[in-house]
């Protein structure tokens, strides 16, 4: 099991807690996700569901986006909470990329408390947003 630090085991907690509040009633899979931002603070939130399933939002945005709509613009480290531990889809990633950086550590755990951690750039390696603000390439 992976060892985690009292502020992970914070982060996995509130997104455990979210969890209890996903709204999945097609797919029966809820999802918890909480981020944490440059300045400590957490937010979280719960995948929702929508019968035009397309307009479905996953756990990991809904959580991103509360953060960024109170003012937050750069994630610390984000932590999934699924049934299985499931991996962030690539929407997620790419929202993550958005706003975090290659090291920001991403927690993913299943309901057994099996934990994994990893980064952003080992789940979406050259992100356009990351590559963007990252060193230019030589034409040479």
């Amino acid at each position: 099991m992976t060892h985690l630090s009292e502020d992970e085991r914070t982060l996995l907690d509130a997104a455990r807690d979210a969890r209890t509040r996903a709204y999945t009633p097609y797919s029966g899979f809820p999802v918890g996700a909480a981020v944490e931002v440059d300045d400590g603070r957490l937010y979280s939130g719960a995948n929702i569901e929508n019968a035009a399933y397309p307009q479905t939002v996953c756990a990991e945005r809904v959580a991103i986006f509360k953060a960024v709509s109170e003012g937050a613009r750069r994630l610390r480290r984000v932590a999934v909470v699924s049934e299985s531990g499931a991996s962030p889809c690539g929407g997620c990633r790419s929202v993550m990329a958005e706003f975090g950086d290659p090291d920001t550590e991403v927690l993913i755990s299943d309901l057994d408390g099996h934990t994994r951690r990893t980064t952003l750039g080992v789940l979406l390696p050259d992100a356009f947003e990351m590559a963007a603000r990252g060193p230019t390439l030589s034409s040479e």
